[in-house]
C-alpha cells in the first residue's frame, strides 16, 4: 500500500494511542513489523507544547522512517500550522484525529465528535492538506452514535479534499469501546472511493486479522489494544497472513528479556522517577497471561527505582517464570 509517494513494507500499522505509542513503543512494533506506527495525538494549540508531556510525545530521535505525527483539534486555521511545525520538526506523514471517543476530548467537540460537523471536517482537512507537501491521513469511527453512521459521508469528504489515507474504527463514538466492532460500513466505504482503507477495531490475533481483510477488502488493518504488552504481534500477523501458519507462542524468558529492553527505553526518555510510574501498565500488559500476574503486579508497583523494577522483572520471567505459558 502507497500513502501518497511512501511505499508501505506491510498492510499492518499500529494504531495511535494516548499514554501507549511513545517513541520506545513504536520503535518496538516498528521491529516487529509494524510498517507505520502513529504517534500519540498532538494537540493543536501549539501554546500546549511547552509541557513535558508534549515534548515526550514530540520525541523522534532514532525513529525509523516513515515518520507519522497524529494531531487533533478543531480549528482549521490552527491544525494547519500544527501539521506545518512537526513537518518542520521531521513528520513525513500527519494524521487528523477524528476518532478518539473519550470525554475529555469530545467535551471540546474534537476527536470524533467531529463527525457531528460535516463542514467543519472538510474545513479542517482542507487547511491541513494545503498546509502540507507531506501525505495527510484521518482517522474516524463509524458515526458518532448507531443510528448516525456517516462514515462514507465524511470518506467522500476526505477524498475530495485530498487526504491519502482513510482508518476507520468499526464502532461509533458511543459504543466507545464496548460490544463487538462491525465491519460492514469499512466495507461500504472501502467499495466506495478510492483512496487506501485502513480497517481497525477488535482485530487480536492471526484468524481475526485474516478475515477481516478479506471481508472489509481493506488495504491494511491497524492494530491497537491488541499489540499492548505484545509488540510482537505483528511478526505473528505477518507470517500468518504470508504462510497460513502460526508462529510459536514466545516463552517467558524471551518476553522478559524484551520487556528488560523496553523498560530501558522508557527510563531513558522520562527519567527514572517518571519512566518507572510510566512502566507499571507495560509490565501489567507483558505478564497478563502468566501464572501469578495478579499478585506479581501488586509487588511491581509498590517499587519507586529502576534497578528494583529491572529486578523484579527478571526474577519474575526470566527465573521464576520458567514454564509458564505466556502471551
Amino acid at each position: 500500500m502507497k500513502i501518497g509517494d511512501i511505499q508501505l513494507q506491510s498492510p499492518l500499522l499500529l494504531a495511535p494511542m494516548a499514554g501507549i505509542t511513545d517513541l520506545p513503543f513504536r520503535n518496538l512494533c516498528r521491529r516487529f513489523g509494524a510498517s507505520l506506527a502513529f504517534s500519540e495525538m498532538i494537540s493543536a494549540d501549539t501554546s500546549l507544547w511547552a509541557s513535558r508531556k508534549t515534548q515526550t510525545r514530540l520525541q523522534r530521535e532514532g525513529e525509523k522512517p516513515p515518520i507519522a505525527v497524529q494531531i487533533l483539534g478543531t480549528d482549521p486555521e490552527k491544525m494547519a500550522r500544527a501539521a506545518k511545525m512537526n513537518v518542520d520538526h521531521g513528520a513525513q506523514i500527519i494524521d487528523i484525529n477524528m476518532g478518539c471517543p473519550a470525554k475529555k476530548v469530545c467535551k471540546v467537540a474534537a476527536g470524533s465528535a467531529l463527525l457531528r460537523d460535516e463542514r467543519l471536517v472538510a474545513e479542517i482537512l482542507e487547511a491541513v492538506v494545503a498546509a502540507v507537501e507531506v501525505p495527510v491521513t484521518l482517522k474516524i469511527r463509524t458515526g458518532w452514535d448507531p443510528s448516525s453512521r456517516n462514515a462514507l459521508s465524511i470518506a467522500r469528504i476526505a477524498e475530495q479534499s485530498g487526504v491519502r489515507m482513510l482508518s476507520i474504527h468499526g464502532r461509533t463514538r458511543a459504543c466507545r469501546f464496548s460490544g463487538e466492532a462491525e465491519y460492514e460500513t469499512i466495507r461500504l466505504v472501502k467499495q466506495s472511493v478510492s483512496i487506501p482503507i485502513v480497517a481497525n477495531g477488535d482485530i487480536h490475533d492471526e484468524k481475526k486479522a485474516q478475515q477481516v481483510l478479506k471481508f472489509t477488502g481493506a488495504d491494511a488493518i491497524m492494530i491497537g489494544r491488541a499489540a499492548q504488552g505484545r509488540p510482537w504481534i505483528f511478526q505473528q500477523l505477518a507470517h500468518y497472513l504470508a504462510r497460513g501458519e502460526r508462529l510459536a507462542t514466545p516463552s517467558p524468558q524471551w518476553i522478559g528479556n524484551l520487556l528488560q529492553e523496553h523498560l530501558d527505553a522508557l527510563y531513558s526518555l522520562y527519567g527514572s522517577r517518571h519512566g518507572v510510574r510510566i512502566a507499571r501498565k507495560h509490565i501489567a500488559w507483558y505478564s497478563r497471561q502468566m501464572r501469578g500476574a495478579a499478585e506479581f503486579r501488586q509487588e511491581i508497583n509498590r517499587v519507586e527505582s529502576p534497578r528494583d523494577q529491572l529486578d523484579l522483572v527478571k526474577r519474575y520471567f526470566v527465573d521464576r517464570g520458567k514454564g509458564d505459558k505466556a502471551a
